[in-house]
């Protein structure tokens, strides 16, 4: 039998990019994606606005400034090239398409922790060509870095700016780099990861332990706190009716 060099060189790249998409481990949470936690866990996250308004932004920015810390997000002054994974932002912002007369103004001038809000339908996940960009069966929008070409789609397709493009090498800009946990490479995009690597061995998120005006658990667990939480208390989310389901909730 022969074969002609059309098909021989077809065969082969299929072959290569077979070998491409195979699952890789995401070294950076330290979890093999394709060996997620069992049962119906659902993570999420409540933000009491009470609480947070009330300790000011200080409170806020100490609670960004451990999760940068652990996760060695540089410090890039550039705001054009920032990296960020938890930061502040005002209501008006935040929620600009969920304005009424009847809002306490209280939370006008109070700063509103964003990040990425690891959506139930996340459109980042979708857009992305390598797969970089994957959704974990627990409800957690996870990175691998190794698989991101750089491309930016996710950034685009998101509607919170939750991702951050690495424009420069980020090791300069980490004052003292965190052993536990790898620096990222110029050319990249990267972004909150719900502290992965902690749950995996039953901690809680760096920025809930940081601050108390933050709740993180189980959303499918009505005897967790931030199930309770949301029960008892009124909520808000960002931008709800673009139908992404955020798992970021903001109680006011």
């Amino acid at each position: 039998m022969t074969v002609n060099r059309r098909k021989f060189i077809g065969a082969g790249l299929l072959t290569l990019s077979g070998l491409v998409l195979l699952p890789t481990i995401n070294v950076f949470a330290g979890i093999d994606k394709n060996k997620l936690p069992e049962g119906t866990v659902r993570w999420g996250m409540a933000v009491d606005m009470k609480v947070l308004a009330t300790e000011g932004p200080k409170a806020l920015e100490e609670a960004a400034a451990v999760c940068h810390r652990i996760h060695n997000v540089p410090e890039i002054e550039v705001e054009a090239e920032a990296v960020k994974w938890i930061w502040g932002e005002l209501y008006e912002k935040s929620f600009a398409d969920q304005k009424h007369p009847y809002l306490n103004e209280f939370f006008l001038d109070s700063l509103f922790p964003v990040l990425c809000n690891h959506c139930d339908n996340a459109p980042c996940v979708r857009v992305c060509p390598t797969g970089a960009t994957f959704k974990r069966e627990d409800g957690i929008v996870m990175m691998d870095y190794h698989r991101c070409i750089g491309c930016r789609y996710c950034m685009a397709a998101c509607p919170f700016g939750a991702r951050s493009f690495n424009f420069r090498d980020p090791h300069p800009y980490v004052k003292e780099p965190n052993s536990e946990y790898p620096l990222r490479q110029r050319g990249v995009v990267e972004k909150c990861n719900f502290c992965a690597e902690r749950l995996a061995v039953g901690k809680q998120p760096a920025c809930v332990e940081a601050n108390d005006a933050l709740v993180f658990g189980d959303l499918n667990d009505k005897t967790s706190n931030i199930w309770k939480l949301l029960n008892s208390r009124y909520s808000i989310r960002r931008r709800p009716e673009l139908g992404t389901g955020p798992n970021i909730y903001y109680l006011v």
